[in-house]
């Protein structure tokens, strides 16, 4: 049993970053493109939907805060990230610097737990994509029906309830929401560079709009609707067992939209197509999360400012709130088709990192060689990027936002728990290896952030643990059942692929 804590090593880690070949990914990311990568991830339905549904949730006008906290805890997980990434190049993300660190089987946990970050959040994601895409498409005069637009199952507080419509029809799937999935999916498969441009264009034209909702709309913000700008708490309910509003109900926002700034994390999936990883990986990590976190507040605030917080509870909620006042209807059909072309981007960001992440496991004999191959031409893990898609799109078409975003929440944290903590043990374990980056104040930075995140863990709703145990007691069941007999690390003959 004394196998499943064991730990890939360093060397070979550092071989695999300095491979080249066919059957390896293409190093055509500079710091611009992973900067954008990072914004491209981060900004999606966090801000365009999530926002405004916690506001009218949890927070209300005190959502600003929400973001702070969560933005402070991030910014403390980044930090240890921008240093790992640095310092070992390598795709994999959290799973390969926890495999270097604390061991395999604790490496597998939280590569089950990204699985559920990424391939639940591209799911998320197209859900809210769906939403921004029907009221598009109605305001050109196109209606789809509402059975096939939304997704057929809802959670009400304590049980999987069918959704119907409003005419009392059960709903049958969002259709879509696996569409998009399934056409971002298709520009990864095509090749890195490909997904490059798409990806580039598309957050240059997201960052464009959120700027105009915060340029236009800061015009017309009523500072009346600020008030009370901590909305008194509320008593728990069945739907709501920690209550509502208040100081609670601030932590409880933090917890869900923590959901917002994952995508930073994905730009350290792409260690090994990044050009001078040492270098341009820490500035692709930071700055991605430094522009985002302006952004989200100020778009947090003046959301809040231009509709009642209650009104936001909604598929699209930015162009509620622009609803609400007159003279900014000219910009809805702008920021519809924006947004809805914008969270293409988040998706085919999330999608990406997923793929790298099996990818990586593949390599190590955790999941079969197929997750592994690499095509000759587009060097892209084809099957992993289609596995990841097929699994999300089936999520994103049955599930609505709301049970995806507190789930996704959740993966994320628990994977920044041990990103900290990982950048801490290396540092006195393997303190001659060479770093580019260092976390400044590790010995306050690296604890703040492990204990941040686990408080809003401690804020996420009681059933999203439930969830979360049934999710962790089926990956144990595949460890055992397949990687644990498969892995290249556990005879010392075998000095894993960098070696063969």
């Amino acid at each position: 049993m004394m196998k499943i804590f064991t730990k890939k090593p360093i060397d070979v880690l550092m071989a695999q970053a300095n491979e080249e070949g066919e059957h390896t990914l293409r190093r055509s990311l500079g710091w611009p493109s992973l900067t954008l990568l990072g914004i491209g991830g981060v900004i999606g339905a966090g801000i365009f939907v999530l926002t405004g549904q916690q506001a009218a949730i949890n927070a209300g006008p005190a959502i600003a805060i929400s973001f702070v906290i969560a933005g402070i805890v991030c910014a403390f997980a980044a930090l240890c990230y921008a240093e790992l990434a640095s310092m070992i190049p390598v795709a994999g993300s959290a799973y390969t610097y926890t495999f270097a660190t604390i061991g395999e089987f604790f490496a597998w946990l939280i590569a089950w737990d990204l699985i559920l970050e990424y391939g639940i959040a591209a799911a998320t994601v197209s859900a809210g994509w769906s939403g921004y895409f029907t009221r598009m498409m109605e305001t050109f005069g196109v209606h789809f029906p509402e059975a096939w637009t939304k997704a057929p199952f809802d959670f009400n507080g304590h049980e999987i309830v069918r959704t119907v419509t409003e005419s009392g029809a059960a709903t049958h799937l969002n259709v879509p929401a696996m569409l998009i999935i399934v056409v971002m999916s298709a520009f990864l498969i095509a090749g890195i560079n490909e997904s490059k441009i798409v990806n580039n264009l598309i957050v240059s034209m997201k960052v464009v709009i959120v700027l105009a909702v915060i340029g236009f709309g800061a015009q017309y913000v009523n500072t009346d609707l600020w008030h009370p700008f901590i909305p008194e708490a509320l008593p728990p309910t069945p739907a709501h067992p920690q209550g509502q509003f208040g100081v609670g109900g601030i932590a409880a926002a933090a917890s869900v939209i923590f959901f917002a700034y994952i995508g930073f994390e994905g730009v350290s999936t792409a260690a090994q197509e990044a050009k001078d990883p040492q270098k341009n990986m820490p500035i692709g990590i930071l700055l991605s999360l430094a522009v985002c976190t302006v952004l989200y507040l100020a778009m947090a605030l003046v959301l809040v400012g231009l509709a009642p917080y209650q009104s936001l509870n909604s598929p699209s909620p930015v162009a509620s709130a622009l609803a609400a006042v007159p003279q900014l209807a000219w910009l809805r059909q702008a920021i519809n088709i924006g947004v809805t072309v914008g969270l293409a981007s988040t998706i085919l960001t999330l999608l990406y990192g997923q793929s790298r992440i099996l990818y990586a496991m593949s390599r190590d004999g955790l999941l079969p060689p197929l997750f592994g191959k690499v095509h000759k031409r587009t060097r892209t893990p084809i099957w992993g990027t289609v596995v990841t898609g097929g699994f999300a799109a089936v999520v994103g078409g049955l599930f609505p936002i709301g049970i995806l975003g507190e789930l996704v929440s959740m993966g994320t944290l628990l994977a920044f728990v041990l990103i900290c903590g990982a950048v801490l043990y290396l540092r006195y374990s393997e303190p001659n290896l060479p770093r580019s980056f260092r976390v400044p104040a590790i010995w306050f930075t690296a604890p703040a952030g492990a204990a941040g995140c686990m408080y809003l863990i401690y804020k996420l709703p009681p059933a999203t643990w439930t969830r979360l145990y049934v999710w962790m007691a089926l990956g144990i069941v595949v460890y055992f059942g397949y990687a644990y007999w498969h892995s290249r690390y556990h005879e010392k003959k075998t000095a894993g692929p960098a070696a063969e």
